[in-house]
C-alpha cells in the first residue's frame, strides 16, 4: 500500500483505491512507471491550494496551527487503515475508509 497526499480530496478525507492511474500526482506517476499500476493506495486529503498557488509548493508546506490537530487525527486514522489493510485486506480497508469519512 502506498500512502500519499491528495489535493483532489478535502482536508482529512481518506480513500483507499486499487489499480488506478496517477491522477496527476507526480510521486504516484513515478511509482507506476517503476512498478506498474497494480498496487493499493491510501489517499490522504489535503485539499486544493487557495488561489493560484503552486500545488507542489502547497503540499510541501508545514500545516498551520489550526490544521495540526486535524492532521494528527488524519494520521492516526490512516495508521488504522494501514493496519486493517495488513490484517484484513484491501477491500476491508476500503470499506473502513468509507465508514470513517461518514459525517457523525
Amino acid at each position: 500500500m502506498v500512502v500519499h497526499d491528495e489535493i483532489d480530496l478535502d482536508f482529512g478525507v481518506l480513500r483507499v483505491h486499487h489499480d488506478r492511474g496517477s491522477g496527476g500526482h507526480n510521486g504516484v506517476s513515478s511509482l507506476i512507471r517503476s512498478i506498474g499500476q497494480g498496487f493499493w493506495r491510501l489517499r490522504c486529503g489535503v485539499g486544493r491550494p487557495p488561489g493560484s498557488r503552486d500545488p507542489a509548493d502547497y503540499v510541501l508546506e508545514r500545516f498551520g496551527s489550526r490544521e495540526r490537530i486535524d492532521a494528527e487525527l488524519m494520521t492516526q486514522y490512516a495508521a488504522v487503515l494501514v493496519e486493517v489493510f495488513v490484517t484484513e485486506g484491501g477491500e476491508a480497508a476500503r470499506q473502513r475508509a468509507g465508514e470513517m469519512n461518514q459525517p457523525t
